[in-house]
């Protein structure tokens, strides 16, 4: 397995925001983790990337115990990830946002970049075309030099995308990634992450647009009051008479 979880649980006071949780994710799989608002799915996502310690249980990475490591630790390790709202900097172009996602991958030193070595010049072509690729990748190289506080929401959403995939994970994190968009450019957003995830990277997703999620997940974790409540593919889940207590019945209910 890729990833393993077990018995991951965080405590704010007395609250248990996530309890308990068990997740195994093989490579190359879409996961998605589903539930009502304050199931504990972006806890859930805060903890597996290091945001936040957990009170309890492991997280274990490519074999190796990533429990405590801080983010941009992580983020070396091969785990990239996105935000509900998204984060950019918007006075900076695209391309340089993308850019910064290199940061993590950087080998050059001050003294390098002082004296323009010929390592450093090396360092700075690779990260630019892998800059360029995943701008490409994402679809929106034509706003390369653009400011990234002026683009439309849709290419916010994959020019946070493209600084993830800047990194070059191995899994990647995308919470909410449809939030705030039609559902057009969200119907392209999930052909984006299915062909993400088919040049070999592994996704786990947060979502509330059940279409998109029953259309892209392997399988699918479900919370409820941060404890799992349901776990496994999509037909399995459409038919959990818990699922559809907790959380499909209650869409439907506000749909009526």
């Amino acid at each position: 397995m890729l990833l393993e979880v077990r018995g991951l649980g965080k405590q704010f006071g007395g609250l248990n925001a996530v309890k308990d949780v068990d997740l195994d994710v093989a490579e190359g799989e879409i996961t998605a983790i589903i539930g009502p608002n304050g199931a504990g799915k972006s806890t859930f996502f805060n903890l597996l990337s290091g945001f936040y310690r957990p009170t309890s249980g492991s997280v274990v990475f490519k074999g190796q115990d990533i429990t405590a490591k801080k983010p941009y630790r992580t983020v070396r390790e091969g785990i990239a990830r996105t935000f509900q709202t998204t984060h950019l900097f918007e006075d900076s172009t695209v391309l340089d946002n993308v850019l910064s996602g290199r940061i993590v991958r950087s080998r050059s030193t001050v003294f390098g970049a002082v004296l323009q070595t010929p390592g450093f010049r090396r360092e700075e072509r690779l990260n630019l075309d892998k800059a360029r690729e995943a701008l490409e990748f994402t679809g929106i190289a034509d706003f390369a030099d653009e400011l990234a506080g002026e683009v439309p929401q849709e290419v916010q959403k994959r020019v946070a995308l493209a600084i993830a995939l800047a990194t070059e994970p191995e899994l990647l994190l995308l919470d909410e990634p449809a939030g705030g968009i039609t559902e057009e450019e969200t119907t392209r957003f999930g052909e984006l992450i299915r062909r993400t995830a088919a040049r070999g990277i592994t996704v786990c997703l947060v979502e509330h647009k059940m279409s998109m999620i029953m259309s892209l997940a392997d399988r699918i974790l479900v919370l409820d009051h941060g404890q799992t409540i349901a776990f496994g593919t999509p037909d399995e889940i459409k038919r959990d008479p818990k699922v559809i207590e907790a959380y499909l019945g209650a869409d439907d209910e506000e749909e009526d």
